[in-house]
């Protein structure tokens, strides 16, 4: 396998947690968003959305997306389970990754990419060139304040994201609140159960890399 990384962006960072968490050491190639390299005729053989993580199979397939990259692994390495392993499990897995990505992820990299300079005619990841919003950004604030009472509520009632135990959705969840420095907001001191819960993540060493 090879797995396509980049140190610096939040959804690379997601795939290569998972990966650390199965315990398992995968080929990488490290591509700069910073420098463009994913939009460079090389990388866009590989992946033509020019979008990160990128996981090619020993097969050959190629996976663009955390969700398909996760599935693939945990069939293939189901342990530790990091997508639960009862229906239910594995539906509120599911459940709150998604709310993480829509509530919480996309609110974040709309402020972050509608506001930062270096983010000019690049709003959207991919191959196309999209100018900012700044109306977007305004909004995003305003979802991600929401985002963290989401977060905080859930969290005083269960251990983790999706229940009882440590997760793709913590994983998910993680990434999403730290990459939120890059918009100066972090959690706010209050949300004492998130906060617990985030250190604890933070602890782990699949956050460190």
């Amino acid at each position: 396998m090879i797995f396509y990384d980049c140190s610096t962006a939040p959804n690379p960072r997601r795939a290569r947690m998972f990966i650390a968490e199965k315990g398992l050491t995968i080929d990488t190639r490290d591509i700069s968003i910073a420098k463009g390299e994913q939009l460079s005729p090389a990388f866009l053989k590989v992946n033509p959305r020019a979008t990160l993580p990128v996981l090619v199979t020993d097969e050959g397939t190629v996976l663009a997306e955390n969700l398909g990259i996760a599935a693939y692994l945990e069939a293939r390495f189901p342990e530790p389970p990091l997508m639960g392993e009862t229906p239910v499990e594995k539906g509120l897995v599911m459940m709150w990754n998604a709310l993480v990505e829509q509530q919480g992820g996309m609110p974040i990299a709309e402020t972050f990419r509608n506001s930062n300079r270096h983010m000019q005619g690049r709003a959207i990841p991919g191959p196309e060139d999209f100018d900012q919003i700044p109306e977007l950004a305004e909004r995003g604030r305003t979802r991600v304040a929401i985002f963290f009472d989401m977060i905080e509520e859930r969290l005083s009632h269960s251990a983790y994201l999706a229940g009882d135990r440590f997760t793709l959705a913590d994983i998910t969840g993680f990434v999403f609140i730290d990459f939120a420095r890059v918009i100066k907001t972090r959690i706010p001191e209050e949300n004492t159960a998130t906060r617990a819960w985030f250190d604890a993540i933070a602890a782990r060493p699949s956050a460190a890399l």
